[in-house]
């Protein structure tokens, strides 16, 4: 599964980045009875975050990049903590969180660059549940915030 999600980035124009370091006392990833818990990632795009807000400064399109960026950082942190993606089963969870004005109501549209990508890359097995909510600010004042739950096993042969 690693070569295929390495070759379907590459069909993509993507790449993973360097798992980011928690800014605050918690960890990124959570190992728990054959789930993982990933704490929410934010959208980096050339080593700079991803801020502003929808229905203000950013465009959905905007947005939509921002989340597909904080999904590619939630596989990047899979692979460092796992080391072998093939041991992904199911992306189980995604929550979105929208970094928008009172008045944005396509959140969900957001959460679809991160949504798509996950199926783009794991299959059915990315298919997910999801919640995607407008909230008025995030930390660092990023656009986009998504964690996540993702069921593993062995690594496949």
């Amino acid at each position: 599964m690693t070569d295929h999600i390495d070759r379907t980035l590459a069909d993509l124009g993507l790449s993973l980045p360097e798992a980011a370091a928690p800014v605050a006392a918690y960890v990124p990833v959570v190992e728990v009875n054959g789930l993982v818990h990933l704490s929410g990632q934010l959208p980096f795009k050339d080593g700079a975050l991803v801020t502003g807000r929808l229905g203000d400064s950013l465009s959905l399109e905007q947005g939509q990049e921002a989340a597909r960026l904080c999904g590619l950082m939630i596989v990047a942190q899979l692979k460092k903590h796992l080391g072998d993606l093939s041991r992904v089963r199911r992306i189980v969870k995604l929550g979105v969180f929208v970094n928008s004005t009172s008045d944005f109501t396509d959140q969900p549209k957001v959460a679809n660059g991160a949504s798509e990508l996950m199926v783009a890359l794991f299959g059915d097995a990315g298919r997910h549940a999801r919640s995607a909510v407008g909230v008025p600010v995030l930390p660092l004042g990023a656009a986009v915030e998504i964690d996540a739950i993702v069921e593993i096993g062995e690594p496949l042969a």
